[in-house]
């Protein structure tokens, strides 16, 4: 009985001794960071362009990426004409956006178009990239239901084009573009191409709910940004998660620039 007692009480204590020479100081020693720039760039008709150039930091550097003043943009349109971009930071209050460059004039840019962006700076670093204007693809109907809880969901439809390869970004808000957004999410017509497609939330509005709801027709580079930020996002933390690598559209850096192609509609949820 003795032996036995030894036995149970020897165990722990050579697993406790065993513990205690695992732990170790490691030094990992991380490579420099070459700091790159960072750009977001969007075309919307009708609008002034803007553009917010940044430039990246390392890992346990301050999270806000610092601007570059000295950086020129450049907006080359289909007909040859370089628009300059002025270094002019400010925070557009309908969208909660954040841009370091504002052109003075403003978009008129038609489907099937091509546009290119050069961003220069004193350190002679050059970021381009290019878009082409897509064709705004209609909101053709916004309806919701309600259960036995009084919650509804939301029915947005809209009409794929079967002739081209399209991929979309469905965003809703509640009553401001401004705050972050109710859904944001990409997709693409691989599995309904032509078809009348429908896209749908759970039971979760109730009446009197102001919804904001746009369908942005994207380009597949925008598309690929998008989804490789999603999965960032997820791995973010997760250490059974793959590192994911964001999709830039732009060379020499790293960013998107792309254009902006929506339709939107305002709805207030009733019975």
């Amino acid at each position: 009985m003795m032996r036995k007692l030894f036995l149970y009480l020897l165990v722990p204590l050579l697993a406790l001794l065993a513990a205690c020479d695992l732990e170790k100081d490691i030094d990992v020693e991380l490579p420099n960071h070459e700091p790159q720039l960072v750009v977001e760039c969007y075309l919307e008709q009708g609008k002034y362009i803007r553009a917010s150039v940044l430039e990246s930091s390392g890992y346990f550097e301050d999270p806000a990426p610092p601007m570059v003043p000295d950086a020129e943009v450049y907006i080359t349109t289909p007909a040859g004409k370089r628009i300059e971009l002025k270094y002019k930071p400010v925070i557009v209050k309908s969208t909660g956006r954040f841009y370091t460059h504002t052109s003075t004039e403003i978009l008129s840019g038609q489907p099937g178009q091509t546009y290119q962006l050069e961003v220069v700076d004193g350190k002679g670093r050059r970021v381009t990239g290019f878009t082409k204007i897509q064709p705004r693809v209609p909101i053709e109907e916004v309806e919701w239901k309600f259960n036995d809880e009084e919650e509804a969901y939301l029915l947005t439809s809209f009409q794929d084009d079967a002739n081209t390869a399209n991929y979309y970004r469905y965003m809703t808000h509640i009553d401001s573009l401004s705050g972050g957004s109710d859904r944001d999410f990409v997709t693409s017509d691989d599995l309904t191409n032509g078809k009348r497609v429908s896209l749908g939330s759970s039971y979760k509005y109730r009446e009197g709910d102001t919804l904001i709801v746009t369908l942005y027709h994207i380009e597949k580079q925008y598309y690929d940004f998008l989804a490789s930020i999603s999965d960032a996002k997820s791995a973010n933390g997760n250490p059974f998660a793959q590192p994911s690598q964001i999709n830039s559209s732009v060379e020499g850096g790293f960013g998107i620039f792309t254009n902006l192609a929506y339709d939107r509609k305002s709805v207030v949820i009733t019975k």
